[in-house]
């Protein structure tokens, strides 16, 4: 977990089986990758996931294969279908109204956007997958996002709470995405 205190070079090499030459290289490894730190006095220690650039790193290698880029848009296409789905079914016009005046003065970023309507769909574990489904799509492919106006349309659709206009502007969203891969 962030914050953890991870054991000394001399104890990971003991239960590795390993020389602490090896331990202190792949330390090194993991610090320039942003996963620990060293403070001085102190040990070295887990950082937090959301600090590093592992998902960046690692996109560049796995995000080669066009494939897998397709599969990953995929995934997080159906992430946020779902996510809107389950705001229409718990609607709460108050925070759709909030939410949608915060974007059109100012918030004007698509992905933070739907990042917020995937948090306000209720479920912390798709939420995290998505974040990290859209670093990977960030980081390995020239995903484009449509038009401010359009994202205007599906919060408007959103307050309204209807679905069938929410699927409708959402399926434009998706394709204008999906082009841009």
């Amino acid at each position: 977990m962030p914050g953890d205190k991870i054991p000394s070079e001399r104890e990971l090499a003991d239960r590795l089986n390993v020389g602490r030459s090896s331990v202190r290289e792949a330390l090194r490894a993991l610090e320039l990758l942003g996963i620990i730190e060293t403070k001085r006095g102190e040990g070295t220690f887990i950082k937090d996931f959301s600090e590093n650039h592992l998902v960046s790193v690692l996109g560049l290698f796995v995000l080669e294969d066009s494939k897998a880029i397709e599969d990953i848009f995929e995934m997080s296409v159906l992430i946020e279908k779902d996510a809107l789905m389950k705001i229409l079914q718990s609607f709460d016009k108050k925070k759709l109204i909030q939410l949608d005046q915060d974007f059109r003065k100012g918030i004007n970023n698509p992905q933070e956007l739907m990042g917020k309507l995937i948090h306000m769909g209720g479920n912390h574990l798709l939420f995290r997958t998505w974040l990290v489904l859209a670093d990977y799509l960030k980081a390995g492919s020239k995903l484009q996002e449509p038009p401010i106006p359009i994202y205007e349309e599906l919060m408007s659709a959103l307050v309204l709470n209807n679905r069938n206009l929410v699927l409708q502007v959402y399926e434009r969203i998706s394709k204008y995405k999906n082009l841009s891969l």
